[in-house]
């Protein structure tokens, strides 16, 4: 079984920074790609940015794109999505997922986060 923490959501203003964290534990993390999804009320979940763990390639929405970066530590089995630039279309529920079969797609992860709130005032 597979468990994934995330932290570091809150309230920030338009244009500033928060940077979320994604800690997992259990059987063959170290194998699993990472992605972040967030969803906003009355809206669909979405991708947000992935990482495939075995090579360190790394997948943005256009939306984040130069915006939001991702980067791990491999010791901790960890991953850290830096949010710059925040907009208030980036309110959302954050959630980080794990899985083997691809990047992108919500309905390739296997493991999903509880999710931490991201919220960004006008």
């Amino acid at each position: 079984q597979v468990q994934l923490v995330e932290s570091g959501g809150g309230l920030v203003q338009t244009g500033g920074s928060l940077r979320l964290s994604c800690a997992a534990s259990g059987r063959s993390v170290s194998t699993l790609n990472r992605g972040w999804f967030r969803q906003a009320p009355g809206k669909e979940r979405e991708f947000v940015a992935a990482i495939r763990w075995r090579d360190g390639f790394r997948n943005y929405a256009d939306s984040v794109q130069g915006r939001f970066t991702l980067s791990r530590d491999n010791a901790q089995n960890t991953v850290y999505l830096q949010m710059n630039g925040l907009k208030p279309e980036d309110t959302a529920v954050y959630y980080c997922a794990a899985g083997l079969r691809g990047l992108v797609s919500s309905s390739l992860y296997d493991y999903w986060g509880q999710g931490t709130q991201v919220t960004v005032s006008s």
